[in-house]
C-alpha cells in the first residue's frame, strides 16, 4: 500500500509499505488530518517509527462484524489489551500494554489503509463530512474537560493558544462558560472567534493576571504553560491540553504557592463529538484550510508547521 512514515529522523513516502495486520477491521483510509502530536513526533516526541496520523475518516472494507462493513467510521486511536483493570473500566487510553494509532507501536493513518480494533470504530452520519469527520478525534479531546472538571457558569475562563485545538476547546467551553477569553499570537485565527461572543486578547495586561477560575494551556510550549501560570487565580485549576515536548525545565513553584490544581487531560469519548457535529452545536468549516495528496506530505507538514496555518489533510 502507499504510505508515508518517519523512520525516526525523516519522514519517507513508499508505495509498497507491508499492508496493516489481519486480526483487526481494515479501513481504507478517504481523509487524514495533520495534528500538532504529528508534528511533535517528528521532532522526537515518543521515539516513534512507523506510520503516523491519527486522525482520520474512512471506509471498513473488512472485519469480523458484517455490519461494519462498507461502512463510513472514525476511530478511538488507544488499543488496550482488554485484559487489565484499566481496560476493565473502559479506560484503554491508560492500559499499559496499549498500542496509540499513529503514536506509539501502531502504524497509523497516513496510509491507504490502516487497521483497528472493532470496538474503536464510531459510525458516521452522512450528515458530516469527510472534512469535518475528521476533527472527531481532537474534539473529543476537548470534550474530555466537561468529563474531568465540573465547569461552573459563572467562572471567568481563560485558553492560551489559538491553533486547532484551542480552537475547538474554546467551542466545548463556551457551552457551559460564557465569560471565555482566548490569549493568542495570531490575529487570522483569533478573528474566527469573535462571531461566537469570545473575548480575544494577543499579550497578557497586568489586569489579567490571576484573574480567571480555570485556565487552558493548549500550545504545548514552555511559554504558554508560564502565561497559564500568569493568568491563573490562587487555588484555580489548570488543565494542560497538549504535551510539551520541550526538554527545557518548567517552573512548578507556583502550583505549590498558590495551591493551583493542575489536571491533565487526553483523549475523550467520542458519541459527543460526533453529536456535537451533526447537530451543529459545534462548527469546524472555518478551521478547514488545504488537502494535500499523500505523496506531497513533505509539502504538507512544512504547511501545517507555518503559524497562520489552521487543519491541514492528506488524502491517499
Amino acid at each position: 500500500m502507499k504510505a508515508t512514515y518517519f523512520d525516526g529522523k525523516n519522514m519517507k513516502y513508499d508505495e509498497n509499505y507491508p499492508d496493516p495486520k489481519l486480526g483487526e477491521a481494515l479501513v481504507r483510509v478517504n481523509l487524514a488530518g495533520i495534528c500538532g502530536t504529528d508534528l511533535e513526533i517528528l521532532d522526537g516526541y515518543m521515539a516513534y517509527n512507523g506510520i503516523i496520523g491519527h486522525e482520520f475518516v474512512g471506509i471498513v472494507e473488512k472485519s469480523e462484524n458484517p455490519e461494519l462493513i462498507g461502512k463510513r467510521v472514525v476511530g478511538e486511536i488507544n488499543a488496550g489489551c482488554g485484559e487489565c483493570d484499566f481496560c476493565e473500566k473502559g479506560l484503554d487510553r491508560h492500559c499499559p500494554n496499549r498500542t496509540v494509532l499513529g503514536i506509539l507501536k501502531r502504524d497509523g493513518a497516513f496510509a491507504e489503509f490502516l487497521s483497528l480494533p472493532e470496538k474503536n470504530l464510531h459510525v458516521i452520519p452522512d450528515s458530516i463530512t469527510d472534512e469535518q469527520a475528521v476533527f472527531v478525534e481532537p474534539l473529543a479531546a476537548a470534550f474530555e474537560i466537561k468529563e474531568q472538571v465540573s465547569l461552573q457558569p459563572e467562572w471567568s475562563v481563560a485558553v492560551v493558544g489559538d491553533g486547532r485545538l484551542a480552537q475547538l476547546i474554546i467551542q466545548v467551553l463556551k457551552l457551559t462558560c460564557p465569560n471565555l477569553t482566548c490569549f493568542g499570537r495570531h490575529k487570522s485565527k483569533l478573528s474566527s472567534l469573535i462571531n461566537i461572543g469570545v473575548k480575544i486578547k494577543i499579550g497578557i495586561e497586568s489586569s489579567d493576571e490571576h484573574s480567571f477560575d480555570l485556565v487552558i494551556e493548549a500550545t504545548g510550549s514552555n511559554s504558554g504553560f508560564a502565561d497559564t501560570m500568569k493568568l491563573i487565580k490562587p487555588r484555580g485549576t489548570v488543565v494542560l491540553k497538549s504535551t510539551i515536548a520541550s526538554r527545557e525545565n518548567l517552573d512548578l513553584t507556583p502550583t505549590v504557592v498558590n495551591e493551583i490544581t493542575l489536571v491533565g487531560s487526553r483523549c475523550g469519548l467520542f458519541k459527543p463529538a460526533i453529536d456535537a457535529l451533526s447537530t451543529g452545536v459545534v462548527s469546524v468549516d472555518s478551521m478547514i484550510d488545504s488537502t494535500y495528496p499523500l505523496e506531497k506530505f513533505s509539502d504538507a507538514i512544512n504547511y501545517a508547521k507555518k503559524p497562520e496555518t489552521l487543519k491541514v489533510f492528506l488524502k491517499p
